[in-house]
């Protein structure tokens, strides 16, 4: 049985969570109605999240995405599809395996992944200074040991 203690703490982590997501989202390109402006398009965050999952593995396939990304295979689909017809995504064959389809940011996208991408780097060494070495330090000790409790529940 869980304890009140147990509950508070976890709603207090979630809330946390939250916040912190919150304002990593809102600093990359600037959140507007839980969407972000890239190059004069309006994106969902889950596919601001492809391209930065694309941007941190170079190329990859639908069925991978979706699993990186915990959506169905059919639902990357539709997100691929979208983001190929805005510009941000280019399909190809797999040079190793033409029955493969890889998929790939575009030049354009790249160049707002990497900036994203920095932006929440600055965000978070902002915050590391601000909440001082200590504190950072035992951050990171938290997010180690809840990194090792997620791997063994995969």
């Amino acid at each position: 049985m869980t304890n009140d203690k147990t509950v508070e703490q976890a709603r207090f982590i979630a809330s946390a969570g939250r916040k912190l997501k919150d304002h990593i989202f809102s600093i990359q390109s600037g959140l507007h109605n839980g969407r972000v402006s890239c190059e004069g398009e309006e994106l969902s965050m889950a596919q601001v999240q492809m391209l930065m999952t694309l941007q941190s593995c170079g190329e990859s396939t639908i069925s991978h995405l979706a699993e990186q990304l915990e959506v169905s295979p059919p639902s990357a689909s539709c997100m691929v599809d979208r983001l190929e017809d805005k510009g941000f995504l280019h399909r190809e064959r797999s040079t190793e395996d033409r029955r493969k389809v890889v998929v790939r940011l575009s030049e354009q996208a790249a160049v707002q992944a990497e900036q994203m991408e920095g932006a929440v780097l600055a965000a978070f060494l902002d915050l590391v200074e601000k909440v001082g070495p200590e504190t950072a330090q035992k951050w990171c000790e938290v997010l180690e040991r809840v990194e090792q409790v997620l791997a063994k529940q995969k």
